[in-house]
């Protein structure tokens, strides 16, 4: 699961809720929480049953459904705008870069079969905020669909260390990082990576106090994220995700904070993790990530408000 950690301050604060009359013409007589089996297809259905269902058989879900939401949180549904935007730069940056890096059986037969957007974010009792989550293989939820700036996409490859309060919001730390992260931990469920790299790290891991890790601080240990720190499968994974997703300008910024010891770590685990993609997957990640990085750049010429 991909959790990402943010400071907040949350402030509590009791309001009274005002209630006006409207006209009957200013309702809509459908709703976002109304079962989708009710709703009638509109242009977004038909281009998501093309460009998803047929070609990669996955089931893109955007409206709110009670079924697939966790209901031990509070969130809202994504936006309809949003939600096209994501879906075409999730096609474009995530789906067709692997096909093209491997084939698009490839996809077909590994990719989660529901993708499902929700427009806020999940909030932890330990400060931590959930970006996405991938249940057995076979489902990823994507949080914050609504903070998109659809007009203004932009991509962060250069910088890992980039404030993730900047305006607009990046989209591989928001999306794409979670994107590689959980497809990482699909393809890992599916065959076993070698079990040498848990034992490089064994007792370092900060299992209980990740939350509080600076990333810039953990890379001297050899992790790429605080979050990365917390078990072996997450380093894994968040190394996978960061390596794919930045330059080797961007990578080289980490491996300068991590200096001898922890770059030496860093590159023994990277070594094991390209062995097992090209040797199992027949993934070569350097070739997957120059595919990235070029369509990463493309993104900034998609029309996003318009299906083609």
């Amino acid at each position: 699961m991909k959790i990402k950690n943010i400071s907040i301050i949350m402030l509590l604060s009791a309001g009274l809720f005002a209630f006006s009359s409207c006209d009957d013409e200013s309702l809509k007589s459908t709703s976002v929480f109304e079962d989708v089996t009710q709703v009638e297809k509109n242009e977004f259905d038909n281009w998501l049953e093309a460009n998803y269902r047929k070609i990669y058989n996955i089931d893109f879900k955007y409206r709110y459904s009670d079924k697939e939401a966790d209901l031990n949180y509070n969130v809202i549904p994504a936006s309809y705008d949003q939600s096209v935007a994501l879906a075409i730069l999730i096609k474009h940056v995530w789906l067709d870069a692997y096909s093209e890096a491997v084939s698009p059986e490839f996809m077909k037969t590994y990719v989660p079969r529901i993708i499902q957007l929700t427009g806020s974010y999940k909030w932890n009792s330990n400060g931590s905020q959930v970006l996405g989550t991938a249940e057995g293989g076979l489902k990823i939820m994507l949080y914050g669909v609504n903070e998109l700036d659809i007009d203004n996409p932009r991509i962060n490859t250069s910088n890992p260390y980039e404030s993730h309060q900047v305006q607009p919001i990046d989209m591989n730390y928001w999306f794409f990082h979670t994107m590689h992260h959980e497809f990482c931990h699909i393809l890992t469920q599916k065959k076993e990576y070698d079990t040498s790299f848990r034992t490089i790290s064994a007792g370092k891991y900060h299992s209980t106090d990740w939350v509080n890790q600076d990333d810039k601080d953990v890379a001297k240990e050899g992790f790429v994220t605080g979050y990365g720190s917390s078990e072996y499968n997450e380093d894994f994974a968040e190394i996978y995700a960061t390596y794919v997703t930045n330059t080797p300008e961007g990578w080289q910024l980490i491996m300068d904070a991590a200096g001898e010891e922890g770059g030496a770590i860093l590159n023994q685990k990277l070594d094991l993790m390209k062995s097992y993609f090209l040797n199992s997957w027949n993934l070569d990640l350097d070739n997957l990530r120059d595919i990235l990085l070029r369509r990463s750049a493309e993104s900034v010429t998609l029309d996003l408000r318009n299906l083609n």
